[in-house]
């Protein structure tokens, strides 16, 4: 990968991440897959480095760097053969309490930063719903109100979520949920409100069910259901009805961080595919001097250096926006979302390349691209798919009608 335009201080980050994951090799990452183990160790050691705060606040222990830094660091990670599944054992850890920077109390940031940055606590995100996908506005998982003769005040949560990574081990949920029906407000979006939640497994109303999955196997992705389920009153963050608007910082930081998760793997696939086609010798030669081989290789770099670029630009832009004024948030979401799309289209077309390169081999778990191939569907669809991604871009930017 060409690091031209990286800051020095996004060079030394890459370069001492880098170092970090030499300790963890493919052998390791095969392993946490092929058992569906979570990858505590490595978790822990990158807390103890201090890198799970890279984009939190220096006063909450945090670096107080960006997320263009954060996501130079989750392509690090994912390029060193960890793959999708080490990045996203601390994906949320890092896009999920930006929100929480930017809008929770001072007493929610105290408490909880602190804790996420030191690698006590784990982060999970609770959005998507089996009943309603990508169509947040229509969501079910209620959190109504209650107060008792004590005046104590707590929410009850019923409701289902589902594809969320990391709640077996998660100790705090970043939970999207109603507090007002559709026909009670003005806007749709202001009937959900925001709440970091502890994920109590002992209480009644919580209970957790593992999806077994094609890929990513080292994290865990699940079903979770409320039922009843109490939680402090001071658990909001912000105001009610403002949790889709607080929400919407996650999500263009999260698109960011995911760009750079598909990149990296592509160019891990990349890299591992033209090693085997300069050693590989068929008919006296190696195979890398087919023009059959080297030009889908050649093809498959260009669309991940240009997918780079645009990561890059959208991480930047989103790091600008908090001392620029003049820059949209339609403007970050038009340039994040483009960024994960191409991100992910060139990290697929990376994969696969690598796979067939190898041939028969690349069906062989020893050469790790075959679990790189399961693992760079994730970009493709989560956490928007690709067909909503081209419906955004034609109504924000080419000015379409909308058709959903």
């Amino acid at each position: 990968m060409s690091t031209t335009d990286f800051t020095e201080t996004q060079l030394q980050v890459r370069e001492a991440v880098r170092t970090l994951c030499t300790h963890f090799s493919n052998e390791y990452w095969r392993a946490r897959d092929e058992t569906s183990t979570d990858p505590h160790a490595f978790h822990s050691a990158l807390a103890k480095a201090g890198w799970l705060g890279i984009a939190l606040p220096e006063r909450y222990g945090g670096s107080g760097l960006g997320i263009s830094e954060a996501t130079l660091m989750m392509q690090t990670i994912s390029e060193s053969g960890a793959g999708i599944a080490g990045a996203q054992a601390i994906h949320a850890n890092v896009y999920a309490t930006q929100p929480l920077a930017l809008f929770g109390s001072e007493a929610q940031r105290s408490d909880t930063i602190p804790r996420i940055i030191g690698g006590e606590w784990r982060m999970c995100f609770g959005v998507t719903e089996p009943g309603a996908g990508l169509d947040t506005l229509r969501m079910g998982t209620v959190a109504k109100r209650e107060t008792d003769h004590g005046d104590r005040s707590e929410y009850v949560i019923s409701g289902q979520k589902i594809w969320i990574t990391c709640a077996q081990v998660a100790q705090r949920m970043m939970l999207l949920a109603r507090t007002k029906a559709r026909g009670e407000v003005e806007k749709p979006s202001q009937a959900l409100s925001l709440f970091c939640i502890p994920l109590d497994r002992s209480a009644p109303g919580l209970e957790m069910r593992r999806i077994k999955k094609m890929g990513g196997r080292a994290v865990d992705a699940n079903e979770v259901f409320f039922d009843g389920y109490r939680v402090p009153a001071d658990c909001l963050v912000g105001k009610e009805g403002e949790g889709f608007k607080i929400i919407l910082h996650g999500m263009n930081a999260e698109r960011c961080l995911l760009a750079g998760e598909a990149l990296g793997l592509g160019y891990a696939a990349l890299a591992r595919a033209s090693t085997y086609a300069r050693e590989r010798n068929v008919f006296e030669r190696p195979i890398g001097m087919n023009q059959g081989i080297a030009h889908p290789l050649a093809d498959a770099y260009m669309r991940l250096e240009a997918a780079k670029l645009a990561t890059y630009h959208a991480a930047r832009l989103y790091d600008a926006s908090k001392t620029d004024e003049t820059i949209s948030q339609d403007a970050i979401g038009i340039a994040a979302n483009s960024a994960k799309y191409l991100a992910a289209e060139a990290a697929f077309t990376a994969c696969e390349r690598a796979v067939l390169t190898h041939g028969g081999m690349g069906y062989a778990q020893e050469y790790d691209v075959e679990r790189w191939f399961r693992e760079c569907l994730v970009p493709r669809i989560a956490p928007v798919s690709r067909e909503m991604i081209l419906n955004y871009i034609g109504e924000k930017v080419l000015e379409l009608p909308r058709s959903y």
